[in-house]
């Protein structure tokens, strides 16, 4: 099987979003991201050539997450101490369940185009490592074709470097490298603004950011 997996945490204020904090409210930015996870099972949903998986944390979430999926969805309890560990422990889970591609995405880009990670699968017929670079450094993909746990230690997590670290060591290793086109996560107002203007535009394709926008529309966002 290929898998698609989001990882997510719980929409608790004060835990997610918290650059957003201010000007948003804790609750605004929580409610926020809560749209976020909803149209990023939605895009994860269309996408019928793998299986899809929320990786969820904290552990007391599960009902939750539970309550928001649709069938189809599968739930993996995050486990470890750094973003590392957990990704490492998800793909290990899913390797040892027999998937044959794992593709793991961020739960920070709404209005990420679905063809991205089309592609990321598709690049794993003839690379062992696919990522999808964030403008800010890090990734909001990144997919491989084995349990590969050496990508995910010694990262500094949270910088500019994650996505050139990742790369560098990968092919340190040897493993064969592709690179998708970048993207931006929304982590700041600035980013929020520029995710305002995009799907307010006449052009946007995006048809699966529905809660998100619904949202932002009721918030004073220039």
């Amino acid at each position: 099987m290929n898998a698609v997996v989001i990882m997510a945490k719980a929409p608790v204020p004060n835990e997610v979003k918290t650059r957003l904090i201010p000007p948003l409210l804790p609750e605004e930015a929580s409610s926020l991201y809560h749209c976020f996870l909803l149209d990023k099972i939605t895009q994860v949903e269309s996408i019928r050539e793998a299986r899809h998986f929320v990786a969820y944390t904290p552990i007391t979430s599960k009902a939750f997450f539970k309550s928001i999926m649709p069938p189809g969805f599968s739930l993996i309890h995050q486990v470890g101490a750094d973003l590392g560990e957990r990704l490492a422990h998800v793909s290990k889970n899913l390797f040892e369940q027999g998937a044959e591609i794992v593709v793991l995405l961020d739960s920070d880009t709404p209005d990420l185009p679905t063809d991205h990670i089309r592609e990321g699968l598709s690049r794993l017929d003839g690379v062992d490592v696919v990522l999808g670079p964030c403008e800010d450094g890090g990734y909001y993909l990144i997919g491989m074709r084995s349990y590969m746990p050496e990508l995910f230690r010694g990262i500094p997590w949270s910088t500019s470097e994650v996505a050139e670290l990742t790369m560098k060591k990968a092919h340190a290793i040897g493993f064969k490298v592709s690179m998708l086109h970048g993207w931006y996560d929304v982590d700041t107002m600035i980013d929020l603004q520029r995710l305002k203007r995009t799907l307010d535009s006449p052009a946007n394709n995006c048809n699966f950011c529905e809660n998100t926008y619904r949202f932002l529309c009721h918030l004073d966002i220039l």
